[in-house]
């Protein structure tokens, strides 16, 4: 499948369950400008680019398409939880290599 930055724009927010509206409101824009950039109209400067990375909780690789792996943002949890959550995805990464 080609990279399209737009579309993943639109996914991360959708998944949020966020309107154009909300985004450029937590971020000063327009909502044209957002419409902008999810549709490969417009290119957010890098500033934007993190702020996005951000709000959405990806890296900015991940909105550029240099890398597809997903984030699962852990901040607050205790260190008990993150290391459980830990050893549930390496669990998980052997079962789908044994596969």
């Amino acid at each position: 499948m080609v990279y399209d930055f737009g579309y993943r724009l639109r996914a991360l927010r959708e998944q949020k369950r966020m309107t154009q509206t909300q985004v450029a409101k937590r971020l000063n824009l327009s909502k044209a400008t957002i419409s902008g950039y999810e549709n490969n109209i417009k290119t957010p400067s890098v500033d934007v680019l993190i702020q996005l990375s951000i709000l959405y909780g990806v890296t900015t690789d991940y909105l550029l398409g240099l890398d597809n792996h997903e984030m699962l943002n852990i901040t607050g949890l205790t260190t008990q939880q993150k290391e459980l959550l830990r050893a549930v995805a390496k669990e998980f990464k052997r079962s789908n290599q044994n596969s």
